[in-house]
């Protein structure tokens, strides 16, 4: 699932037409070594630098940047966020500028799809040429690389990786060992069971779903390339995870009462981090983002320690129909350069630098390859490491059983509408008593629909 410099849209685009004008009388610009940000005299240009950073992070994109200043020289980079903290809204505005004509640099954007999406209607610049001039594979370098027609377009700027996080002490209370690679669903649902007690507002139920699509069917959406389409481009819900999820997780709710009720979730607005922290929930499933959050005991009072495992793998009566030995998804997002940049030489140093720079103010995991992953897992479990079961934590990461998947062939652009109608047939199965075979049924013709209107091999 970032910031210094804020600038008001309508003085960026005043602005950005005052210096056009003003160079068209000076006879433009020689292949972005000057430009519209550029000094003739000195030969040093300033590139911009676009995310939805919040205030946390805007500290830490502060600081590489700065770095990557000091090791280009006649480089400047402003640091533009574009809509604090919401890559939704920052994408809407974002694509306001590019349609305005501005001339967009470098852009962070949350996912691959966002890539395709925009470099299918000419917005982005091909990499191929400085990777090319550079002596370098991309999927030698990054986990993944949007392509279009054979063209890159999107260069990872951080990994993502999902995991369960434990409550260790209430393991330790159960009797239950840390799981480890190669635990499935059933047994989460076991160890669901027996890290379940209590009554009333003292129960801490054994997991805690969340209302996102990861908790709606965790093997699409952790051990398949793409949570919405096969290599072929067609659907995956009709996939035989989602009638096995989906009432693995009315099961859990109904006959074993280990599971807080989807309706309570949903009327109550519950915060993920809390149930897990407060205790309420024994596990949850998250990802990396989570990391630094068991030594933020100022935010989230407790004094547990957390243990990390895999993400469970389907049982063999759930395989998904593309699946390749329990290797996981991996996400993160991607930096793109805008086909209107006029310095693009200078803006693809910078991209590099962002996802190749091991540097001290990072703190999410890089997708480049060969990064130094123990120095940013350092930095995120901070000072209170008495809090992690840092062995269980690095052995879920990397440990030797743990590989990764590929990029899709098929990189999915319209999955806000696949995700709604995963939202509604999750609701019309759990708030209700309409059999999952039809609610898979109608589930996999709505996506069908949407695939053959808006989508492409």
């Amino acid at each position: 699932m970032r910031k210094k410099w804020k600038m008001n849209l309508a003085a960026s685009m005043c602005l950005t037409l005052a210096m056009v004008t003003a160079l068209s009388g000076c006879g433009g610009t020689d292949s972005g070594k000057e430009g519209a940000s550029g000094d003739k005299n000195s030969g040093e240009v300033t590139i911009k630098y676009y995310n939805w950073d919040n205030a946390d992070q805007e500290g830490a994109t502060d600081a590489m940047l700065r770095e990557f200043e000091e090791k280009n020289p006649g480089i400047k980079v402003e640091h533009v966020v574009l809509v604090p903290g919401n890559s939704v809204e920052m994408m809407k505005k974002l694509d306001f500028l590019i349609s305005s004509g501005e001339a967009v640099d470098v852009v962070n954007l949350p996912s691959a799809g966002g890539i395709v999406e925009r470099a299918a209607r000419g917005a982005l610049a091909p990499l191929n040429e400085f990777y090319e001039a550079e002596g370098i594979v991309p999927e030698d370098e990054y986990y993944v690389n949007p392509k279009v027609d054979d063209k890159y377009y999107g260069m990872q700027m951080t990994a993502g990786y999902q995991f369960i996080l434990l409550n260790k002490d209430a393991l330790d209370e159960a009797g239950l060992p840390v799981p480890t690679y190669g635990w499935t669903w059933d047994d989460y649902r076991d160890y669901a069971k027996k890290l379940t007690k209590g009554e009333g507002v003292d129960k801490q139920y054994g997991t805690y779903f969340h209302t996102w699509e990861l908790y709606m069917n965790g093997p699409a959406q952790t051990v398949m390339k793409d949570p919405y389409r096969y290599s072929d481009g067609t659907t995956i819900l009709t996939d035989p995870t989602y009638k096995y999820f989906f009432q693995l997780r009315k099961d859990m709710e109904t006959q074993d009462q280990s599971a807080k009720p989807y309706a309570d979730v949903l009327a109550a607005k519950l915060n993920y981090r809390s149930e897990f922290f407060s205790g309420d929930a024994a596990m949850i499933m998250s990802g990396s983002f989570m990391i630094p959050d068991p030594g933020k005991t100022d935010e989230y009072p407790h004094e547990f320690t957390t243990a990390f495992a895999p993400i469970p793998l389907p049982p063999a009566s759930a395989l998904p129909k593309e699946y390749e030995d329990g290797k996981y998804f991996v996400g993160g997002n991607q930096l793109f350069m805008g086909s209107t940049s006029k310095h693009k030489e200078e803006s693809y140093k910078l991209m590099r630098f962002m996802t190749t720079a091991d540097s001290d103010a990072r703190m999410e995991f890089s997708g480049w390859k060969k990064s130094d992953k123990d120095k940013v897992l350092e930095r995120m479990i901070g000072k209170n490491t008495e809090l992690y079961d840092v062995d269980s934590l690095k052995n879920t990461l990397f440990g030797p059983d743990i590989k990764y998947l590929d990029a899709s062939d098929v990189v999915t652009v319209s999955g806000s509408d696949l995700t709604k109608i995963i939202d509604d047939g999750f609701s019309k199965f759990m708030l209700s008593n309409e059999p999952i075979e039809d609610v898979q049924k109608w589930m996999a013709d709505e996506a069908a629909k949407v695939i053959d209107e808006k989508e492409t091999k």
